[in-house]
């Protein structure tokens, strides 16, 4: 995605939920923090969301501006309306919150997760598209090794917390072994 289509999918959410509010998780609330993100870190058409105050609008989201909604075909991006558990965050998460609203928003927000948030919620996923999108995170320099280390320390629960805790130790250890000085992000060897 780029801003522009996320600006839009605020707008439109706003619209359609009569909501200004919007917590925005998931890969694209990159943009949030990161305006000119890398493509690499791009790829997703979806912005995942949900009203702040009324979670459970984010159905009239899905229904208007969901995957193969008439805004995905006239747009070829949409929104996807999730919830609060959607994502499995560490503790603390909404007082990190990166708050996105510009005059293209007509007014709405996106309160969109901290990077070391959204990592950390891409790695207790653990699919192979989340672990590409961490990697690339860590070699664009966007988050720091140990800040990340912090936060999924603060992850509630044990067993998804020593989890994690391998699974990132692993793709630290791949991204030492593909990534040399002399390369340029997201050159060489997939991580995963």
């Amino acid at each position: 995605m780029k801003l522009s289509e996320v600006e839009h999918v605020l707008r439109a959410a706003a619209e359609v939920t009569q909501e200004k509010e919007f917590i925005c998780v998931g890969s694209q609330a990159i943009l949030g923090q990161y305006p000119d993100a890398p493509r690499e870190l791009r790829v997703s058409m979806e912005l995942d969301l949900y009203p702040k105050a009324h979670p459970e609008k984010s159905e009239l989201i899905d229904g208007a501006l969901g995957e193969l909604s008439p805004f995905h075909a006239t747009f070829h991006y949409y929104a996807h309306g999730v919830g609060p558990t959607t994502a499995v965050l560490p503790s603390g998460w909404q007082n990190r919150l990166v708050k996105f609203t510009s005059p293209n928003t007509n007014g709405a927000v996106g309160w969109c997760l901290e990077v070391h948030d959204l990592a950390v919620s891409k790695l207790v996923a653990g699919r192979d598209k989340d672990k590409e999108f961490v990697s690339a995170l860590l070699r664009h320099e966007l988050a720091s090794r140990n800040t990340l280390r912090q936060r999924i320390d603060l992850i509630e629960h044990l067993d998804t917390r020593s989890k994690v805790q391998s699974t990132f130790q692993v793709l630290v250890n791949r991204l030492s072994t593909t990534d040399t000085p002399q390369q340029k992000p997201g050159r060489g060897i997939k991580p995963w």
